[in-house]
């Protein structure tokens, strides 16, 4: 089975930093979604693509996803840089 594993990004209309520190691991689909006829709502019979498994560390989610024989993924976000600068800079 294969899995992604990420580290939660900052919501856009979050000032702090909660929560940010956790990785989650999640299980890629591996079967196509189709149509239902009696309803016409899409689905699956792949439940485990509704979970998400969260982890302290990124050495806990690898540890897990090692003993239930998963591969992995490991997605990981480039840092976000501040560039600093003075509010006359504006003007130049």
């Amino acid at each position: 089975m294969q899995a992604r594993l990420y580290q939660r990004p900052k919501h856009a209309m979050q000032s702090g930093h909660a929560r940010t520190g956790e990785w989650l691991l999640e299980f890629e689909r591996d079967d196509r979604m189709r149509a239902d006829p009696l309803t016409g709502w899409t689905g699956s019979g792949f439940t485990a693509g509704q979970i998400q498994l969260r982890f302290a560390s990124e050495a806990a989610a690898l540890a897990y996803a090692q003993t239930n024989d998963l591969t992995v993924e490991i997605v990981r976000l480039a840092p976000k840089t501040l560039r600093i600068q003075a509010y006359s800079d504006n003007f130049r």
